[in-house]
């Protein structure tokens, strides 16, 4: 007896499709918290200067105070570059794509620059010059986030400090056994840990954590703690869409430019923490 299937007329029905699926990046994060200037100064290098220190002596009752040189010198620099992206979108690939095809492009282009910004800044952590930590094939440990703390301490950084690290790097803090050592377990530090292990910003003391998977999986990633000026962004033209017509081509581009500079500018005030960022295996 013959059997009427969907099968018979599958290559005749219109597929459904979802919206379209992008290659997933998380919420961008470095440029809240570094230092930032959007002045738009040109093309021209942004520099800061670094002057003497004070001595303080004791004074006799008659002695006369000597002068002390203040004299500014250049410290760190900023070199703004031009960066970019482009996708060409025929017109028939735009009028017969089921998915809002120009939307999409858009949007994958912005988040493609933002995501370029973000490694940038994290590319910026291995020139971090107030202290090293850790070795490639070990594990991040709470012993190296608290000696972070202490040298950013003991080098007068301001404000709330910030730790940026992989997921992966985090998975080993939170899955830690105890803070520095068997020995020495803190219950409440642990339970509060626990109930932060997939923080958007998660804090301990003067620590706020941060979470992003731009700072790449290997076995020897490079987080960092630091303060906010200890590094800068740069933004001299902010990210910028030009759609263009290509009638030779009969399509149209989609033209993601950008113009910024980034990079240590208070590197004394930055600790770099080299540990293991690979998939956790054995579980």
């Amino acid at each position: 007896m013959p059997m009427n299937t969907y099968s018979d007329i599958q290559s005749y029905v219109l597929q459904i499709f979802e919206d379209a699926m992008f290659v997933a990046r998380e919420q961008n994060v470095m440029a809240g918290i570094v230092t930032t200037f959007t002045d738009q100064n040109g093309d021209n290098t942004r520099t800061n200067s670094n002057h003497g220190t004070a001595t303080i002596n004791a004074l006799a009752e008659t002695d006369d105070l000597t002068s002390q040189a203040f004299t500014p010198s250049t410290y760190q620099s900023l070199t703004p570059g031009e960066f970019g992206g482009q996708y060409f979108l025929n017109d028939r690939r735009v009028d017969n794509d089921p998915f809002g095809v120009r939307n999409d492009a858009a949007q994958e282009l912005g988040m493609a620059m933002a995501a370029k910004v973000e490694r940038d800044l994290i590319g910026d952590f291995p020139n971090f010059t107030g202290g090293t930590l850790g070795a490639g094939g070990s594990l991040m440990t709470w012993g190296r986030v608290f000696a972070a703390e202490a040298i950013l301490n003991t080098a007068q950084a301001p404000g709330r400090y910030k730790m940026v690290l992989s997921p992966y790097q985090w998975f080993a803090l939170g899955t830690a056994a105890s803070i520095v050592g068997a020995a020495k377990n803190a219950p409440n530090f642990q339970d509060s840990v626990q109930r932060n292990m997939q923080p958007e910003t998660f804090s301990i003391g003067n620590i706020d954590f941060i979470l992003s998977a731009n700072v790449g999986v290997g076995t020897a990633q490079v987080a960092g703690m630091f303060a906010t000026p200890a590094l800068a962004l740069d933004t001299r033209r902010a990210p910028r869409l030009e759609p263009e017509r290509d009638a030779s081509r009969r399509g149209w581009e989609l033209n993601m430019t950008a113009v910024y500079a980034h990079g240590v500018w208070r590197p004394e005030w930055g600790v770099k923490i080299t540990a293991d960022s690979s998939v956790p295996t054995g579980l």
